[in-house]
């Protein structure tokens, strides 16, 4: 992505780019997940869009048309997801030929003399169909693999964009995180995952972009297995809720209370600095023994794909009005309008750009 980046602004009108983030944003974390799936990352052909491969493209228009229809009951709804279910058992079929594929080769060879070949997450599933066959079914790996894949792409490139946009709006905060990775990282090579736990500010930005944007702000509907009493605050004493109720956590509203949050509606990085917002609720991946699984892997993408776009690259508005912070209707919190920036190589970071 950075490559791409520093190659559209080196031949742009006054070495500034204009580009479109979400696109981009989308295109690398369906990468990521892509490499944990299949050990493999997405391709371009000569004639696609250089901001976007082939295979991310068909995900991303699958995704944009199945979340307004998520909750709604209709058609659309079954037609699009039928197309979302062949999209994804052509790779899972692709994964099976590749298994019985190396299965032959170390049928062929002896085992000591056979390169050791890393499975993507499909085909280890697909090979404890072996030892596992009740648990590892074809129909709980083609309900799995959808979930993990369009889910984590959507939310984990949706939150870096309302980062950049916050950050647009903020310059001075963009500059405070320019200044934090030049004096932790420096020049001289690119900010890679050793560097993250040094940069605190940087996560400062994240932390404060999930509390102002959480993905998914209604989090994932859960329901009581038992009768149990959900505490309120000291004016509410709590609610008696019956075993199978469907219980819906509001974490847009949990996250801008102001009886937890100074000036809530303001993007503040700072209230996340020293341990200051130790003990507020926070929960943008849920919480407990059902919190997203996908954590971890989310915080060091963003922290890895945002350090890098500001210590590469210097971001401007494309006019002098601030980014539109406008909502898209749906189950995740998207930009109504997505975001474009004037992108421009720092000239500090010319020889590392030079040569990656």
């Amino acid at each position: 992505m950075v490559r791409c980046l520093a190659r559209a602004s080196a031949s742009a009108p006054g070495a500034a780019a204009r580009v479109e983030l979400k696109r981009r944003l989308f295109d690398l974390s369906h990468s990521v997940l892509m490499e944990i799936m299949e050990q493999t990352r997405n391709t371009y052909s000569d004639d696609a869009d250089e901001d976007m491969s082939k295979e991310a493209r068909e995900m991303k228009e699958i995704i944009e048309e199945i979340i307004p229809l998520v909750g709604v009951a209709n058609r659309k709804l079954a037609d699009v997801v039928k197309r979302r279910n062949l999209f994804f058992d052509k790779m899972i079929d692709a994964e099976r030929q590749k298994l019985k594929q190396l299965e032959r080769k170390k049928g062929e060879v002896d085992a000591s003399d056979s390169a050791d070949e890393k499975m993507g997450m499909i085909g280890v599933m697909l090979s404890l169909q072996k030892t596992e066959p009740d648990v590892y079914m074809d129909t709980f790996i083609s309900a799995l693999v959808p979930n993990l894949l369009g889910v984590g792409t959507e939310t984990t490139s949706t939150t870096m964009e309302w980062a950049m946009s916050l950050l647009l709006n903020h310059p001075d905060v963009l500059k405070k995180a320019q200044e934090e990775i030049e004096s932790i990282v420096g020049g001289g090579r690119l900010v890679d995952k050793n560097d993250l736990p040094r940069l605190p500010y940087l996560h400062c930005i994240i932390s404060e972009t999930l509390r102002l944007y959480p993905a998914a702000p209604m989090l994932l509907p859960h329901e009581a297995s038992t009768d149990c009493k959900i505490h309120g605050d000291c004016k509410i004493h709590g609610y008696d809720v019956p075993a199978g109720s469907m219980i819906l956590v509001n974490a847009y509203a949990i996250h801008r209370d102001p009886a937890t949050w100074k000036d809530p509606e303001e993007f503040r990085p700072e209230r996340f600095e020293h341990g200051r917002a130790e003990g507020k609720f926070m929960m943008p991946f849920g919480m407990g023994r059902r919190v997203c699984p996908g954590e971890n892997l989310a915080m060091r993408t963003m922290g890895l794909v945002l350090g890098a776009l500001l210590q590469c690259f210097d971001w401007t508005r494309i006019r002098d009005a601030e980014v539109d912070m406008a909502t898209a209707t749906g189950t995740i919190m998207s930009k109504a309008v997505p975001l474009e920036a004037l992108c421009k190589r720092r000239a500090n970071m010319s020889a590392v750009l030079q040569k990656i």
